[in-house]
């Protein structure tokens, strides 16, 4: 076990190494020599991640940890840097790690037309996986923090990265801003949690649970039990990270920067950040039923609304990006009705897919010369044969196909809906087996628009070739995952080896039998999802191939419908409005009138006083001694006479 458990550190800090040399010594050693530093470090962090995962596996997943040194000691307060071994975070390392490296090395492909230093790059890459692991691997929400702001640095890096380009750099600013509004529920929640455990490390507070059952707040003259409001406070926190129905906006302009970093965003980092935290937090949230009943409506809706916006995006990141929104609101549904497994499952099987499938748009933007919109390309299936096989892989996988891997999760989740006595699951079963529906149908348009159809640009069309060999095999490594791991993972992540695999680091409480009941929802209840995914896939073939006219009549038909779903519900509008701008005029205010006008202005008006009073002071310098005698004798003429009548 000692093994392992070095095994683990090293797993966590490699990336941290590459990271430091790539980044501070990059500019000395080159681009080149930075490449292979960090696809050395990483290559190194994944082999002993996943060696690791195999050891504790065989040994049942024993709860350990791993001090690596001390870190903040502030009076009463101390936390110590220290990586926790259980089956959630090695899991999530191994995870993590195996989606990076593979991003890593197809990087090296995509980013090799770059005029920008590439070390740099490649540095971000590193700190960003460093970060998430640090996030994945903590053994206390001080640490937590840590790794959740060094993902939310990370991503603003790397969505900027093209910082010549003004709408990279505003998406940059975006995620960051969005994601400080939902950080700031989150640290007040960790507070709280400190103010009432006297703890931020998991297994103290954890353990103090049942003794705060029963503690509550008044607000607004209302009684809340105090872990109602952890739990929405930590929620709140999660749904930024995890780009949530109204902290979602930022997630399709992060499609700005280079394909790998919405890859790495959306498949194993960033976003999946919000899933983790709620199922390491689930000895709290089984104690707060109205939180979790709020995770579910915000999840189905979620779920729904990314689903809807992404039928009609013309972007062919951005469908997928609105699609990772959606899979999102599935795992978070989960989480409401009790089903963490199920959720971390789907996180794990999704990281697969939608690497895979943002890497393959990659892979086409890179023979379309950077071209992004789908009604522009067409054909390219001759062209790009292997990325047309793996993009109709992953597109089975997220429609949730049997066999692939999203069939065994997605499933999962919407058979937990449908056996939850929870309130609004039954709501967001609905919503959910309505997603699976749209997901298909803006799958296969995607690949009926892109691979399919006449060629909008010939030349483009001609020009095309299929991805190098560095850009194709991590695309291959992928497909495996999204065929097989729902299948090989699905015994022990939900199945019947769950509660051994687990082993306690998800909690259900005594009366949350969930998981053992999720196969005993109705045969036609489990078997609609797919059938609505076929349905789907269908629609899309009579729209984009059979009657390729029909969908540009219905949008003409249905303008104002199309045109609120291609401008993702006014949201980005409506937020101009009541925020930006009041803030802006706000700003211009307080730019003018008080930084101006009073802070520039006190010191300027004081020395224009000082200057007007020495004038006037030297008009009465004239050097007349018949003056300063008249003066003289005038001021003493004042004096006797105020004293004498005093």
């Amino acid at each position: 076990m000692h093994t392992d458990l070095n095994l683990f550190s090293v797993a966590v800090l490699a990336p941290l190494a590459g990271a430091v040399v790539a980044g501070l010594g990059g500019r000395l050693m080159g681009d080149a020599l930075a490449k292979a530093v960090t696809l050395l470090c990483m290559g190194v962090a994944t082999l002993c991640g996943v060696s690791a995962l195999c050891g504790a596996w065989g040994q049942g997943f024993p709860h350990l940890s791993v001090p690596l040194a001390e870190w903040v000691h502030a009076g009463g307060f101390e936390a110590t840097w220290t990586l926790r071994f259980d089956t959630l975070s090695v899991t999530m390392v191994a995870m993590v790690l195996s989606v990076s490296l593979l991003v890593h090395v197809y990087s090296v492909g995509y980013m090799s037309h770059e005029t920008m230093p590439a070390y740099r790059f490649f540095a971000y890459l590193s700190l960003f996986t460093f970060a998430m692991l640090m996030l994945v691997s903590s053994n206390d929400l001080v640490q937590l923090f840590f790794g959740w702001e060094g993902v939310g640095l990370a991503s603003y890096l790397l969505i900027g990265y093209w910082y010549d380009r003004p709408a990279a750099t505003a998406a940059a600013i975006k995620a960051f801003v969005v994601n400080r509004v939902a950080d700031l529920f989150f640290i007040v929640g960790i507070g709280l949690i400190y103010v009432v455990f006297h703890s931020v490390q998991y297994d103290v507070v954890f353990a103090a649970v049942p003794q705060a059952l029963m503690a509550t707040y008044t607000l607004c003259g209302v009684p809340v039990r105090v872990l109602e409001i952890i739990c929405f406070l930590l929620f709140v926190g999660a749904m930024g990270k995890s780009a949530q129905l109204f902290l979602h906006t930022w997630l399709p302009d992060a499609m700005e920067g280079p394909t790998p970093v919405s890859a790495l965003i959306h498949a194993a980092t960033m976003v999946t950040a919000g899933v983790f935290l709620m199922a390491r937090m689930s000895p709290l949230l089984e104690f707060a039923p109205a939180t979790r009943g709020l995770v579910v409506l915000i999840g189905a809706s979620t779920c729904f609304f990314a689903a809807t916006v992404g039928m009609v995006q013309p972007d062919i990141k951005r469908t997928i990006a609105y699609s990772t929104c959606s899979q999102l609101g599935y795992m978070f549904a989960a989480i409401g009705v009790g089903a963490y497994q199920a959720a971390v499952f789907h996180l794990t099987t999704h990281a697969f897919f939608k690497a895979l499938l943002f890497l393959a748009a990659g892979s086409v933007i890179h023979a379309m010369h950077d071209e992004q919109n789908m009604f522009r390309m067409g054909g390219l299936w001759k062209k790009l044969p292997l990325t047309y096989a793996v993009v109709w892989i992953g597109s089975l996988a997220l429609a949730g196909v049997f066999p692939f891997a999203g069939y065994w999760s997605k499933d999962a989740i919407l058979n937990a809906l449908w056996v939850s006595g929870d309130a609004w699951s039954h709501y967001a079963w609905v919503l959910g087996t309505l997603t699976a529906f749209l997901t298909a149908f803006y799958s296969w348009r995607l690949i009926l628009l892109v691979f399919h159809g006449q060629a909008a640009d010939s030349h483009a069309l001609e020009a095309a070739h299929e991805s190098p060999a560095v850009m194709t095999v991590p695309l291959l490594c992928l497909s495996v995952g999204a065929v097989f791991a729902g299948l090989l993972l699905a015994p022990f992540y939900i199945g019947t080896h769950q509660v051994a695999f687990w082993n306690g680091a998800i909690f259900n409480a005594p009366g949350n039998f969930i998981m053992e009941r999720l196969e005993q929802a109705p045969s036609l209840i489990a078997l609609l999802p797919s059938l609505a995914g076929i349905a789907g896939i269908a629609l899309a073939f009579v729209f984009y191939k059979l009657a390729p006219t029909l969908p540009a009549r219905l949008a003409q038909a249905f303008w104002p419908v199309y045109r609120f779903l291609l401008n993702k519900w006014y949201f980005d509008e409506l937020y101009d409005f009541l925020f930006v701008r009041p803030y802006a005029v706000l700003a211009r205010a307080l730019w003018k009138g008080a930084d101006r006008g009073v802070v520039e202005g006190m010191p300027r008006d004081a020395v224009r006083a000082t200057q007007e009073s020495a004038v006037q002071a030297v008009r009465l310098q004239t050097g007349s001694l018949a003056l300063y005698a008249f003066t003289m004798l005038g001021g003493l003429v004042v004096l006797l006479t105020v004293a004498l009548c005093g």
